[in-house]
């Protein structure tokens, strides 16, 4: 498997402790989920159907302020491996250092892939990728410099997963133009991962023919169900918005305290600068809490924002015995 957070069996075999005992900040997962009411039994009973698909699909709309043409997917990884069989492969190029599924499944499916630094070099390419806030440096490209490259490219495809507390960088609301391609994740700002629930907008031609290789019965009952309630929310949302920009400093605080410089970041997470990133990672593994750092770089940690009072007060903690 490629390198990924989440995997805190990998970090309890390692330093010890059940899972449960870890505080699992190496992912950009909302640790304050939404308060999911209890699900129609329904939707653990019965095949999906298209009225429930349909609730769905409203609400989501709702969310992303658009009218596009959707498909709803297990989760937008599931759409990352969908994107490159629309057309035969060509010449990739992806926007990095940035999520590692992009470039894997591309080359998986058969595209020559080129990894650039700038916007601008993804001109030319017959798909260009780029993902808008990036994970894990939180760049931001604005609506109108991706607009401005849509006719430079074959096809665009903006992987918005850490989207939602930033509707006006969203390219959602125009999907439904020709080459261009949207990805929405539910599971991280919801913080409800496990229900692999994401969504894929486009022209209506190229999500019918993601829907034909996605197959019948692509998102399972309990997700549809969730996810129509969950989107709905508008109040949770913003008010899930507000806390997480109100928290993004405080953490950088903490940060600094233990000698991390802020190298960017996002509403669910923070990329920092320490002088040795295996060893920052070591030390807060030493007590239970689980942070990323990447293949590329010996200087980059990543941690998300803990989800309450107890979770803050143990990292505290342990910023308070030296992170360096």
């Amino acid at each position: 498997m490629r390198d990924h957070g989440g995997n805190l069996d990998s970090a309890a075999a390692l330093y010890g402790g059940a899972v449960e005992d870890w505080l699992d900040l190496s992912t950009g997962i909302n640790r304050v989920p939404y308060p999911m009411p209890p699900l129609p039994a329904r939707a653990l009973t019965a095949l999906p159907d298209a009225a429930a698909e349909a609730r769905l699909l409203a609400a989501a709309r709702l969310a992303f302020r658009t009218e596009a043409p959707m498909l709803a997917v297990a989760g937008a990884q599931a759409a990352i491996q969908l994107v490159p069989r629309l057309t035969p492969p060509g010449r990739a190029r992806v926007l990095g250092p940035t999520y590692n599924e992009h470039a894997a499944s591309l080359r998986a499916a058969g595209w020559q892939v080129e990894e650039v630094g700038e916007l601008a070099a993804l001109e030319g390419a017959d798909l260009a990728v780029l993902v808008n806030p990036n994970n894990p440096d939180g760049r931001r490209h604005p609506p109108e410099a991706l607009r401005a490259l849509l006719p430079r490219v074959g096809r665009l495809l903006v992987d918005e997963s850490f989207g939602d507390p930033l509707p006006d960088l969203s390219l959602a609301p125009e999907a439904g133009v020709p080459g261009l391609l949207v990805l929405r994740s539910f599971g991280k700002f919801y913080g409800l991962a496990g229900l692999r629930l994401g969504f894929v907008l486009g022209s209506a031609e190229e999500v019918a023919a993601l829907a034909r290789m996605a197959g019948p019965w692509a998102v399972s009952g309990p997700a549809i169900a969730a996810g129509a309630v969950a989107l709905a929310d508008r109040d949770w949302a913003e008010t899930t918005t507000a806390r997480l920009e109100a928290e993004g400093p405080r953490l950088d605080a903490l940060a600094a305290r233990g000698g991390w410089r802020l190298a960017g970041g996002a509403h669910l997470f923070r990329l920092y600068e320490t002088p040795d990133a295996r060893a920052a990672q070591d030390r807060l593994a030493r007590a239970r809490i689980w942070s990323r750092i990447f293949p590329w770089s010996d200087r980059l940690i990543r941690l998300g924002l803990p989800g309450g009072e107890a979770e803050w007060a143990r990292l505290d903690a342990a910023f308070g015995e030296g992170t360096q």
